[in-house]
C-alpha cells in the first residue's frame, strides 16, 4: 500500500490489496441512487463496506457522507439501509451527524431539502476526538449551583460557582455553503463535490497528524489535498480514470503552491462566511 497517491480502479477490488488495519480515518462521499451508475461505472456498496471495517483501525473512524434521492414521490432511504449494513459488518454508529447547505430550490410539494447526513462509523471506541470549538452563546456568564453527594448513609450538597467557556464542543449540525468559495477552481469540475470545510473538520475531529486518511471515492481530490494540508497522509482512490487525473493534478498543484511550513493538528481550520460559526480546534 503506498501512501500519498491516488489510485485509479474500484475501490471494491483495490481494497482488497490493503493490509488489515491500516486507515485511520476514512471521510468519502460516494455516489447513491440515480448516480450510482457514476460515469457508466457500477458502485459495489456492500463490498467496499465490507472492506473499509478490514482495513480501518481498531479505534478509527469512517465519515460517510450520504443523501437520499426523490423518486416518484417518496425518497429512497438509502441512507438509512447503508448506515443499517456498516452495522451489519462491525462497524459502530458513533453519531449521526447533519451536513446542512443551500441546495437548489425544488419543485415539489415538500420543503426545501437543505442536508445531508454524515455518519460517523467507528471500529470500537474512536481513539481521537479533537473536537471543533465554537463560540459560546452566552460567554462568561456566572453560575451557581450545586450537586449531592452520598458519603455512605450520609447526604451532604455541595455549592460550587462557575462561569461559561468562551468556547464549546460544536453540535452535530455543521453548515457549509455551497458556493464559488467551497473549493478550488479543480473542483468545480466534478459534478458533485463537498466543501473543503468539510472534509478539514472531520479531518481535524477524528485523525491527528502523521495518520493515513482514505477517500475511497475521491473524485476532485478534496479529503487528499485537505488532508495533505493538515500534514496527514492520503490515500485516494476513484473508479473514473478522468477524475484520477483532476485529482492527482490537483494535488501536484498543491505541491507547487505549498510553502514550506510546520503543519500539525493544530493547524488554523478553514472557517465560516458566517462569524457565529468560526470554528477553532482543540486536542483533549
Amino acid at each position: 500500500m503506498k501512501l500519498d497517491t491516488i489510485i485509479t480502479g474500484d475501490s471494491a477490488v483495490v481494497l482488497q490489496d490493503f493490509e488489515p488495519d491500516c486507515i485511520d480515518l476514512t471521510v468519502t462521499s460516494p455516489p447513491y441512487d440515480n448516480l450510482r451508475t457514476y460515469n457508466g461505472f457500477v458502485f459495489d456498496f456492500e463490498t467496499i463496506a465490507k472492506q473499509l471495517f478490514r482495513v480501518t483501525k481498531v479505534g478509527g473512524v469512517v465519515v460517510w457522507v450520504v443523501g437520499d434521492a426523490t423518486v416518484k414521490g417518496s425518497e429512497t432511504g438509502t441512507s438509512f439501509r447503508q448506515a443499517l449494513f456498516f452495522k451489519e459488518c462491525g462497524f459502530n454508529l458513533h453519531d449521526t451527524m447533519i451536513y446542512k447547505t443551500n441546495k437548489p430550490p425544488m419543485n415539489a410539494r415538500r420543503y426545501q431539502s437543505e442536508f445531508e447526513y454524515m455518519f460517523i462509523l467507528s471500529k470500537g471506541t474512536p481513539s481521537k476526538f479533537n473536537p471543533i470549538l465554537v463560540p459560546s452563546l452566552h460567554p462568561n456568564v456566572r453560575h451557581t449551583g450545586g450537586h449531592r453527594t452520598k458519603d455512605g448513609k450520609k447526604t451532604t450538597h455541595e455549592r460550587k460557582q462557575d462561569r461559561t467557556a468562551e468556547l464549546k464542543v460544536s453540535g452535530n449540525i455543521w453548515y457549509f455553503p455551497r458556493s464559488s468559495k467551497s473549493g478550488d477552481e479543480f473542483s468545480r469540475e466534478h459534478p458533485a463535490t463537498f466543501p473543503e470545510a468539510l472534509a478539514n473538520d472531520h479531518i481535524l475531529s477524528w485523525s491527528n497528524a502523521g495518520d493515513t486518511v482514505l477517500d475511497c471515492c475521491c473524485g476532485s481530490g478534496t479529503t487528499p489535498k485537505m488532508a495533505k494540508l493538515l500534514n496527514r497522509h492520503y490515500i485516494g482512490i476513484d473508479i473514473s480514470a478522468e477524475y484520477v487525473a483532476l485529482a492527482s493534478e490537483r494535488l501536484a498543484q498543491l505541491e507547487r503552491d505549498l510553502t514550506p511550513l510546520a503543519l500539525d493538528g493544530a493547524t488554523a481550520p478553514i472557517t465560516s462566511d458566517d462569524e457565529s460559526l468560526t470554528r477553532a480546534a482543540a486536542d483533549v
